[in-house]
Formats: C-alpha cells, sequence, structure tokens
C-alpha cells in the first residue's frame, strides 16, 4: 500500500508565500498524475492543479499566475509553490495521486491558513 504524505502548510499573512510538498511512502512508486485538491469549512473539495508524468500542467483559475505545481521525478516528490496568497485560499489541501493502474491515492491532508 502506498500511501501520500504533505508537507509545509502552516500559518501566513495575505500577500505571503508557502510551498506544500506530497511524497509517496515508497519513493520507486510511480504516478501517472499527481494532483493537489482543497476544501474550506462547508465547501466541496476543490481541484486547484494537476501534473501529469510528462509534466502537463493545469490550474483552476482562481490560482492561475499564482500558484505553480512541479514534481521532481527522481525523488517522486511533487510540489506547489503558493505565492500572493489571499484570505479565501485558506483550506486544507490534499495531494492526490492516480497510478497507471487508475488506483487512486490520498494523503492525510496539511492545513494552510492565510490572515488578512
Amino acid at each position: 500500500q502506498v500511501q501520500l504524505v504533505e508537507s509545509g502548510g502552516g500559518l501566513v499573512q495575505a500577500g505571503g508565500s508557502l510551498r506544500l510538498s506530497c511524497a509517496a511512502s515508497r519513493s520507486s512508486f510511480r504516478f501517472r498524475a499527481i494532483a493537489w485538491y482543497r476544501q474550506a469549512p462547508g465547501n466541496e473539495r476543490e481541484l486547484v492543479a494537476t501534473i501529469t508524468n510528462d509534466g502537463f500542467t493545469n490550474y483552476v483559475a482562481s490560482v492561475k499566475g499564482r500558484f505553480t505545481i512541479s514534481r521532481d521525478n527522481t525523488r517522486n516528490q511533487v510540489y506547489l509553490q503558493m505565492n500572493s496568497l489571499k484570505p479565501e485560499d485558506t483550506a486544507v489541501y490534499y495531494c492526490n495521486g492516480v497510478s497507471w493502474g487508475g488506483g487512486t491515492y490520498w494523503g492525510q491532508g496539511t492545513q494552510v491558513t492565510v490572515s488578512s
């Protein structure tokens, strides 16, 4: 069983930056695509950014130009660089991996809080 572990969340003032990391518990396990989701209290889980094994990326409109998703295949880690953070970015951020066999894996989430 592979687990995804997020890190890097925290409290930051509006306009600040955070970098989230997502690591697989088995470094040899490869994912077809990795995504970051977020869920704010009372809201549904929202897809924020996706990166494929080939490096293609996609973002939700509200974070384009501010967030950057990247992956280090040698370390089997994915990152979400978040700049110009806004209070509305406050949420629990989850890492999601889709394997080549179609399996879906979730991390436990990391809290991001942006104060105004």
